[in-house]
């Protein structure tokens, strides 16, 4: 069962995670060398947390770690689908698109868990849909932006399902370890087709500025090695799907940073804001409805 201190933790990681867009829009490098810093800096410090904590350690068994190891793969895939998002549109597409998540954890998490289908769930998730599709439906100048910010949904639901049936048996330290290990390899194999197709240079012929290191740092320790593990903890007594709803505060949060850093750049039409805001009713209006058809279950047990 979930604490009011697990609501309050939950929302303070979706509030450190709604500074990801901004800070990723500030790092000079490209998006595909930053997600691969941040990704080795994040193996770093989680490996350095589980030798000085010994609260965990770097055991597992062979099936798990290949299970953690490939979900690794997802968690590259995410990361450079929504910086990649932000770099070819801007921070609030990215954020946006990225709110899609609550429909794949709706879709996803029954049939990974082998629980039934929720309605309510789904039918949030297409209130989601809904408000993606009034931004779409106008001259929306960022559709491809939009369409890798709705991929980086897809994969962090998909991975979020996947970590919240292996921590019940890995502890969430161990997974976050080697996730990042396996996101570090997914992004270097991914170099040769990033170098063919969408760069002109090679990797690391820019090394990273001070402020680079600054920005990515922060990216990895606080909103990869804190966050992430407190998130994959948060999964052993909340459902994938309430986790990735509430995530969709993210764009709330991020587009207000966005505003106040990028100004002009950030500022969208009106569909945008009105396509947002029936995204993030889905959020208001989840909790209500689940307390009310708990309370009715519960008076017909």
């Amino acid at each position: 069962m979930s604490s009011s201190r697990d609501y309050v933790k939950l929302h303070f990681i979706v509030f450190l995670w709604g500074f990801t867009a901004v800070l990723g829009k500030l790092v000079l490098i490209s998006s595909v060398e930053m997600v691969f810093y941040r990704c080795l800096l994040a193996l770093l410090g989680i490996g350095a947390v589980i030798i000085f904590s010994k609260s965990s350690s770097f055991t597992i068994s062979k099936i798990d770690f290949f299970k953690v190891f490939f979900t690794g793969f997802i968690v590259a895939i995410h990361w450079l689908s929504f910086f990649g998002a932000g770099r070819i549109s801007n921070p609030s597409t990215s954020l946006v698109g990225f709110a899609t998540c609550s429909l794949w954890a709706a879709l996803l998490e029954p049939i990974v868990k082998r629980r039934k289908i929720s309605l309510v769930e789904v039918g949030l998730g297409l209130v989601v849909l809904s408000g993606l599709v009034i931004i779409f439906s106008f001259n929306f100048r960022y559709k491809l932006g939009l369409l890798l910010a709705i991929l980086s949904g897809l994969t962090a639901a998909l991975f979020s399902v996947i970590n919240s049936k292996l921590v019940n048996r890995v502890h969430e330290f161990t997974i976050t370890f080697y996730e990042m290990a396996g996101a570090s390899v997914a992004v270097i194999l991914f170099f040769p087709l990033f170098n063919t197709y969408f760069s002109s240079k090679t990797p690391f012929t820019q090394p990273p500025s001070l402020s680079d290191w600054f920005y990515i740092a922060l990216m990895a320790f606080v909103c990869s090695v804190y966050a992430y593990t407190v998130s994959i903890d948060l999964s052993r007594r909340m459902s994938v799907f309430l986790i990735q709803l509430t995530l969709n505060l993210e764009p709330i949060y991020g587009i207000i940073l966005a505003l106040i850093i990028f100004g002009k750049q950030e500022v969208m039409n009106l569909n945008f804001y009105i396509g947002t805001l029936v995204i993030l009713s889905a959020v208001l209006l989840y909790p209500m409805i689940k307390k009310k058809l708990d309370r009715n279950h519960f008076k017909e047990a």
